[in-house]
């Protein structure tokens, strides 16, 4: 389950991304919070258009940053942006204990930081693929997402309370303080037992020649349409989340954090599922979207705020699922001299849509109440993954009724491993 933590280089960047995503996490609480209860009265339009701000950059830049992670060296590139993204977090956070802050800042701040965020992305992904060998590349996704989901854990929990005790601003500082472990560990790196693929030349065409790539892998296509259609309508949880505890639920931001920390048991739970399997099918990709759908309607209807963290924890477990097989399934069959272009498309498809969901989301819920916005994700994720599991019966020539037994075993094998 841990064979990727043998090399040096990977405990470095995991447990340097592991700080350093503790601090992100409170800053997306404390961002919501902000803007929610502090420069708006519960405007979930407002919320939605910070965070899409914050996803708009990659659309356009996603494919450019990909590229030129073929192109230079990650570890450098991954030391500029890192800096670049906590100066963000530092300034919101002095414009935040001054009193100097109005809505606009943080429409800006977010945006300059999707900007940085967009370079960084697919660098960061493909970077882990030249830390380990390529034996330990699924190991080492999984555990990055177990990093992830263990400072998810801590992260919103931790927030809240220093929301509750010295407001939002301090919650942005630690942030900005954070990046350090990331820089620190990127610096410290052993650069000569890094495996580096061969950088791309300088050429006419190379962002084409990743879409072209994209076009002629049918596997891909349907990864990306997948993760595009969940992605833009159904994770858009650091809105519905906050939504539901402010207005439904009529509670304060401990409580909107825990949701992310009891959320997070169930992601962490399934990282460590994928850091045991050695390889991934396209049932995990399908299974986990369709398992994401229905698990989310159900937490729709939780009538009470115990219920619905609870809800929350099978969430977090087919959500965490479905885009571990994702990301592991397109960094282990993209051609390394693709894979920055790859990933960088991937990125766009996966934050992309924010732009276009997270308004869309937050609208529903001002106008129609937090489940509405929780009940059209859930019917986009199931619609998505059935059209996809049809989509795969007429390539494969597999009749539906198997492909539902590759399903149900699924199934099976998650409700073992809980």
């Amino acid at each position: 389950m841990f064979s990727a933590l043998k090399v040096f280089n990977y405990r470095l960047w995991v447990s340097g991304a592991l700080v350093s995503n503790i601090g992100t996490w409170m800053q997306r609480v404390a961002q919501d919070w902000l803007v929610l209860t502090v420069l708006t009265h519960n405007s979930g339009t407002a919320a939605g258009i910070t965070t899409g701000l914050q996803f708009l950059p990659i659309i356009f830049l996603g494919p450019f940053a990909g590229l030129l992670g073929d192109r230079v060296n990650k570890r450098k590139l991954l030391l500029c942006t890192q800096a670049a993204m906590g100066f963000c977090a530092l300034l919101l956070g002095l414009l935040v204990v001054t009193n100097q802050v109005e809505l606009w800042h943080v429409y800006v701040l977010a945006f300059v930081l999707g900007v940085a965020s967009a370079f960084d992305a697919p660098s960061r992904q493909a970077f882990v693929s030249e830390v380990v060998a390529k034996a330990d590349v699924p190991n080492a996704v999984a555990l990055n997402s177990a990093s992830f989901n263990l400072a998810r854990l801590a992260g919103p929990g931790v927030a809240g309370l220093v929301i509750a005790l010295f407001g939002t601003g301090p919650a942005f500082l630690i942030n900005a303080a954070s990046f350090l472990a990331v820089i620190v560990s990127l610096w410290r790196m052993r650069v000569s037992e890094l495996q580096p693929v061969m950088k791309v030349p300088r050429g006419k065409g190379q962002i084409r020649e990743g879409f072209a790539y994209i076009r002629q892998r049918p596997d891909l296509m349907m990864i990306m349409v997948l993760v595009f259609m969940v992605g833009t309508f159904g994770m858009n949880f650091q809105i519905t989340n906050a939504l539901m505890a402010t207005t439904v639920f009529h509670l304060g931001p401990g409580e909107y954090g825990l949701l992310g920390s009891v959320m997070a048991i169930g992601t962490l739970a399934a990282a460590l599922m994928a850091a045991r399997r050695k390889n991934m099918r396209m049932v995990y990709i399908v299974g986990g979207a369709l398992a994401f759908g229905l698990t989310v309607a159900v937490a729709a209807f939780m009538p009470s705020y115990v219920l619905y963290a609870l809800a929350l924890i099978p969430v977090g477990l087919a959500a965490l699922t479905f885009m571990n097989a994702c990301n592991t399934t397109v960094q282990l069959t993209t051609d390394a001299a693709m894979r920055g272009r790859v990933l960088a498309v991937y990125m766009v498809v996966l934050q992309g849509g924010t732009p276009i969901g997270a308004p869309l989301v937050g609208w529903i819920a001002t106008e129609y109440g937090a489940r509405w916005s929780l009940g059209i994700g859930a019917v986009v994720a199931v619609v998505s993954a059935l059209v996809a599991l049809i989509m795969m019966n007429r390539r494969n020539h597999v009749r539906m009724r198997d492909q539902f037994k590759g399903l149900r075993s699924f199934a099976l094998a998650q409700a073992l491993h809980r």
